[in-house]
């Protein structure tokens, strides 16, 4: 006996055999057993999610020798010949090759005739939407009032190319896209049926191949189970697929979080001796940095993914903000390699454009905990009203009336710069180190020192930045700084003077107030203000050596 694919072999036989349209299977199921049958029927779908397969098991349920209902027997002889696809009051059409006005009269002229065997019979017209305007027309009052022995049931990709006159006749039934977890349960089960060993990664990696369609699912599986010569394993269903390894892309991450872009080159560069897809890098990519955002900002409802401890790091490596703007430049990067030289050109050139945003002042780092997200450097405070982002006139413009000059409003006093240890500070600044090792030593005040050893304090709620990699990089850069070892203890407990990360902090807010007292100041923007009643949004002024960074 010849093979059959798995997509036809496995094609549902009955709505309880149907997953992922509940919604269609239930209107249809209440439909059918209450006796309340349309005329005429309308399913729409992107490919592979169902429609043709329930137009037969609709065409079962109408025309099954035990009677109408949404439990066709599946054994009497309408239900098996229509499930091998000759039943005679079964008329499925393709629309695609049948696009013509004549070929629609003559297929509506044997509408008239009584079934030759069944109950009802059915037309089936696929990818209805491939009709000319002709064709249409002269369906349209068939279609509105077909004879009580007639049913339509039209499928199609695209219903906006249907004329409003046919879609008005139907009813109709938008299916959905497969969600993933549905796509591999479904796989797991078909495996497990047929005797073949299977790896979950390996099913996880088909479905989002299959970008919601169940029969593109089924396809890739009958091509993994042959490239994996009887087995379905993820490496073997990664290379078929040309999926991108995961490790490369945390390790890019990795690199990201110190900012080493020569480790970040020779991923790359490996990724490229490989032939791995750039389009499918990014896209992988993309979806770690929404599982990193999802552990930072809502991490009780983080999914259970690979790699998690990984990505638990990294979500405390890199700021929130930072994230959504990294997301965004893999999207765009994906989106614009068509404009590349060539791919590797664009992967590399979006990796570097990471590179370029990756924060690295003092303070990115943020908490994550099974609590709601906490940033580990105190922001500013928030400014009581939110307002315009330009002086912009009220509603109704009132004539400007002459006043008084008034005087530029004071600026504010700066805060007093917070008590720090200046023999810390001025060692920081001659270190050499970068990435979490300095998050690190920008959290912690120098306790004391001496010829062989080094005692550092680190508040409680900054812990997180602690490891042992980064305190072991620390204690090389302080043994390289002073030329011999040197012994680094870290001690966890309350810090009484400021530490270099808030020090940066306080001299941020001060050139920030500046700003906002110049602009204040400026005697064109006080008589914008007054004579348009308008007012400044200070989160859009910047100081101007901010702004040059920057550019």
């Amino acid at each position: 006996m010849s093979y059959q694919v798995l997509a036809r072999k496995w094609r549902p036989r009955n709505f309880s055999t149907l997953v992922g349209q509940e919604h269609v299977v239930r209107a249809l199921t209440h439909a059918l057993n209450e006796k309340r049958l349309h005329h005429a029927y309308l399913f729409t779908g992107t490919r592979g999610v169902g429609k043709t397969t329930i137009a037969r098991i609709l065409a079962k349920s109408l025309n099954c020798e035990a009677g109408v209902s949404a439990e066709p027997c599946g054994h009497c002889s309408a239900c098996e010949e229509i499930d091998a696809g000759r039943f005679v009051d079964l008329l499925e059409v393709d629309a695609a090759t049948n696009t013509k006005v004549d070929e629609m009269r003559q297929l509506l002229e044997n509408a008239v005739y009584a079934p030759t065997k069944g109950r009802y019979k059915v037309y089936v017209i696929d990818e209805v939407h491939m009709l000319s305007n002709s064709a249409f027309n002269a369906m349209l009052k068939t279609l509105e009032e077909p004879p009580e022995h007639v049913k339509f049931i039209l499928a199609t990709t695209d219903p906006q190319k249907i004329p409003v006159t046919v879609l008005s006749r139907c009813l109709q039934f938008n299916l959905k896209q497969m969600p993933m977890p549905t796509i591999v349960e479904y796989l797991g089960r078909t495996l497990n049926t047929e005797g073949v060993a299977f790896e979950t990664d390996a099913l996880t990696h088909i479905a989002r191949a299959a970008a919601g369609s169940m029969r593109d699912a089924l396809s890739l599986l009958d091509q993994a189970i042959a490239h994996g010569a009887g087995k379905v394993e993820t490496a073997l269903v990664r290379d078929m697929l040309g999926t991108v390894d995961t490790t490369y892309l945390l390790d890019i991450l990795d690199a990201l979080t110190a900012a080493d872009g020569a480790k970040i080159l020779q991923v790359a560069e490996n990724m490229q001796t490989r032939s791995l897809s750039a389009s499918n890098a990014l896209q992988e990519l993309a979806i770690l940095l929404t599982h990193i955002q999802l552990l930072q900002l809502v991490p009780d409802v983080g999914g259970d993914w690979h790699e998690r401890a990984r990505l638990l790091t990294l979500a405390r490596g890199f700021a929130p903000e930072f994230v959504q703007l990294a997301y965004q430049i893999a999207t765009q990067g994906r989106a614009e390699l068509s404009l590349a030289p060539d791919e590797y050109s664009g992967l590399v050139m979006t990796l570097m454009r990471l590179l370029a945003f990756a924060p690295t002042a003092a303070g990115a780092t943020v908490a994550v905990t099974a609590s709601p997200l906490v940033s580990a450097a105190p922001r500013p405070q928030a400014q009581p009203q939110p307002i315009s982002t330009s002086a912009a006139p009220v509603a109704a413009a009132r004539p400007a009336t002459p006043t008084a000059p008034t005087a530029p409003p004071a600026p504010p006093k700066p805060e007093s710069p917070p008590d720090a240890n200046p023999e810390w500070h001025a060692l920081m600044a001659r270190l050499n180190i970068s990435g979490m090792a300095k998050q690190l030593a920008q959290h912690c005040d120098l306790l004391r020192r001496d010829a062989k050893s080094c005692v550092l304090q680190l508040a409680a709620e900054h812990q997180q930045v602690l490891s042992k990699s980064t305190q072991s990089k620390l204690e090389e850069a302080l043994a390289e700084h002073f030329g011999h070892a040197v012994k680094l203890t870290i001690e966890i407990g309350k810090v009484e003077r400021a530490t270099p990360a808030q020090v940066a902090i306080h001299q941020r807010q001060t050139r920030q107030n500046e700003a906002i007292s110049a602009i204040e100041g400026d005697p064109f923007v006080r008589d914008a203000i007054e004579s348009l009643d308008a007012a400044l949004d200070e989160s859009s002024i910047k100081p101007i050596d901010q702004q040059e960074q920057m550019k």
